[in-house]
């Protein structure tokens, strides 16, 4: 959804802010924003806006945006905050038009994508900004070059997405929704990946619990077979990518497919997103059984990425086609409960939800 920017302001005749900071104090920071609706975290980007990142840290420190509110939102588009007025539930009528002014405009090269934050301009004038900002919550390359992007979400945007769901009158919110508190923090070290050292043994003693609306179906995994798709799937579980996502497909006698992320009730988040790679076939000998599970994918042998597929009946077509890499060890009960649901085609006519998918050492 592209959104037509109007954002409330009043002209304030104020001093440009101009930082004292050296670059080096800019580096490798980040902002938590500690909300009503959970925490948003952003990756603060110095090399292409240090002024307005400087200013947002200095306004930070001080506290300024503690108590503040997320005061407008358009669905799915942005939302926007960071008006010191609306620490006074008072003020509502001019919520928009605070602390703004201070900043001249800092042309950089970041777009505004899924999770970008910018600074709030007034109207009609390029160098207004201030502590106001806004948060992309889908793609909107119509405000490119016309915004100073200065950072990104990494962590909460789903609290974004929520908070743009909130309702609205002609996008004011009705709901007072609150930064109630604001740091700055280190950048952290990049984690290690789950999974990434483990020896083909330690993997094999891994489990994984699909847990569905219908029931868990408990599964075994085959390192020795598929180590890249092993290491794949338990990494991506463990990140929670699987979770909210729906048993998409059932045809019986043949398979029920699930992991399909567009089925995925919440969209991922940057680090979860990072997880989810394209595969190289590692096909294996493994007859396609009742119960084996395998990596779907397209026509490319290299194109799976994290929708599965588990067998509901031998199935010799599959043989050394597809990458077999664990199997159904408990809750093959539940395997035909699933297999027998009213479908439409092969979609389920009731929602088939995956809750999660927990892995046991």
């Amino acid at each position: 959804m592209l959104v037509a920017l109007t954002l409330f302001a009043l002209v304030q005749a104020q001093t440009f802010f101009e930082s004292t900071r050296r670059p080096a104090e800019l580096q490798n920071k980040q902002a938590v924003l500690e909300t009503s609706y959970g925490t948003i975290v952003l990756d603060l980007l110095a090399d292409a806006a240090p002024n307005h990142v400087a200013h947002f840290i200095t306004r930070v420190q001080e506290g300024a945006y503690d108590g503040t509110t997320f005061h407008r939102a358009v669905a799915m588009g942005i939302i926007q905050g960071g008006d010191p007025l609306s620490k006074d539930p008072s003020q509502q009528a001019k919520y928009g038009t605070g602390g703004l002014g201070v900043l001249r405009f800092e042309p950089n090269n970041e777009t505004h994508t899924r999770g970008a934050v910018s600074a709030v301009l007034i109207p009609g004038r390029r160098d207004s900004a201030g502590s106001q900002f806004f948060i992309c919550i889908t793609d909107q390359p119509a405000l490119d070059g016309q915004y100073s992007v200065f950072a990104r979400v990494v962590e909460g945007i789903t609290v974004a997405q929520k908070i743009s769901m909130a309702p609205a009158n002609t996008g004011v919110l009705s709901e007072r929704i609150e930064i109630r508190r604001a740091t700055i923090r280190e950048k952290p070290a990049p984690e290690p990946e789950p999974f990434a050292d483990a020896t083909v043994e330690q993997l094999a003693r891994q489990r994984a619990v699909v847990e569905t609306s219908m029931g868990n179906l408990t599964l075994e995994l085959f390192p020795d077979r598929a180590p890249t798709h092993v290491r794949a799937f338990l990494r991506m579980a463990a990140a929670g990518v699987y979770d909210g996502t729906a048993i998409h497909r059932v045809a019986r006698g043949f398979v029920i497919q699930g992991g399909f992320l567009p089925t995925r009730r919440d969209p991922l988040e940057p680090k979860q997103q990072a997880y989810v790679r394209q595969l190289p076939p590692e096909f294996n000998p493994t007859p396609h059984d009742r119960g084996i599970v395998s990596m779907a994918r397209g026509d490319d042998p290299g194109s799976a990425t994290s929708s599965f597929f588990i067998v509901l009946g031998r199935t010799p077509a599959l043989d050394n086609r597809y990458t077999v890499f664990g199997r159904v060890v408990d809750g093959l009960d539940v395997l035909g409960k699933i297999e027998a649901v009213p479908v439409n085609g092969e979609t389920p006519v009731d929602r088939i939800e995956v809750t999660r998918v927990r892995v046991l050492p």
